[in-house]
């Protein structure tokens, strides 16, 4: 209940700053967030972005004015955030399919964006078990990927992006050159405005400096404490529905906020992914405000 009531304050000041200056460290902190929480969490439960929301509600409450009013394009254009008209009637015309001006002639169609509401709704059909765990900073070595969250973009890259490890032999190499090691999944450096991110495919990196790390890429994992979750069943599924259930059902209902730093997933050497009893983790770097 009361991440539902943060999230609500944080719609209402949106709405009440729509047509002024607005930052996503302002919405966050009318959530009494940290901004990458909040944009994380709004992401999660709501499927855009923090600020491709506040575009589309602008664009919408354009529109109305555009069709209501004799107010000038130009102001309207700079009075919900566009430095030029031209920079306005390009986004209006890819949110409604036509000009600012055409929007003012009778009977013409214009797309509206309706203001979120949130209703968080108490599952007790299948328990969500986790531990608290704190561990020393790491690094990892293996490849990455960059990818976009536009779209869904990378519930289809990031398998694509195994497969493609798996059969090339480069995940049972990176096993070889680290033979005591899990495989990590891990999302870094997330850029939570422009939905973009590195996934690295990994393994704890060999204590000795050998020859043939020199082709991957090394990182440094943060010490942090995590909340560690199991996902149960065959790849990807397993572990996409666990992830919504992390942000959707336990971050809403608990005192735990994510720190903005590297998320993982976490597999056992050599498994078969496809397996229904197939276990693995994913691991989320939190804080208890």
């Amino acid at each position: 209940m009361e991440w539902l009531n943060r999230m609500t304050k944080a719609i209402q000041y949106i709405e009440q700053h729509i047509d002024g200056e607005l930052t996503s460290e302002d919405v966050a902190k009318a959530a009494c967030s940290s901004t990458f929480h909040f944009q994380r969490m709004f992401y999660m439960l709501t499927n855009v972005t923090l600020a491709e929301y506040i575009r589309k509600r602008r664009l919408t409450l354009a529109a109305q004015e555009l069709a209501m009013t004799d107010a000038r394009v130009i102001d309207i254009a700079f009075k919900f955030g566009y430095d030029t008209p031209e920079s306005f009637a390009k986004a209006f015309r890819k949110a409604h399919g036509i000009t600012p001006t055409a929007a003012r002639q009778p009977g013409v169609t214009l797309k509206a964006f309706p203001r979120l509401s949130f209703h968080f709704s108490l599952r007790g059909d299948q328990d969500m078990d986790y531990r608290i765990e704190q561990k020393e900073a790491f690094s990892v070595l293996g490849k990455k990927l960059h990818v976009t969250c536009a779209d869904d973009e990378n519930l289809k890259a990031i398998p694509a992006f195994w497969n493609e490890m798996n059969s090339s032999g480069m995940s049972d190499y990176l096993c070889k050159l680290s033979p005591k090691s899990k495989m990590y999944g891990i999302c870094l450096h997330m850029d939570m405005e422009t939905q973009y991110y590195d996934y690295m495919i990994a393994v704890d990196t060999p204590a000795a400096s050998l020859e043939e790390t020199k082709k991957f890429e090394i990182e440094e994992i943060p010490a942090a404490t995590w909340a560690i979750f199991t996902a149960i069943g065959p790849v990807p599924d397993a572990v996409q529905k666990t992830w919504q259930r992390i942000f959707q059902e336990w971050l809403p209902a608990t005192g735990y906020e994510h720190t903005g730093g590297p998320e993982m997933e976490v597999y056992p050497p050599h498994d078969d992914p496809f397996d229904p009893s197939h276990r693995c983790e994913i691991w989320i770097p939190v804080t208890n405000k």
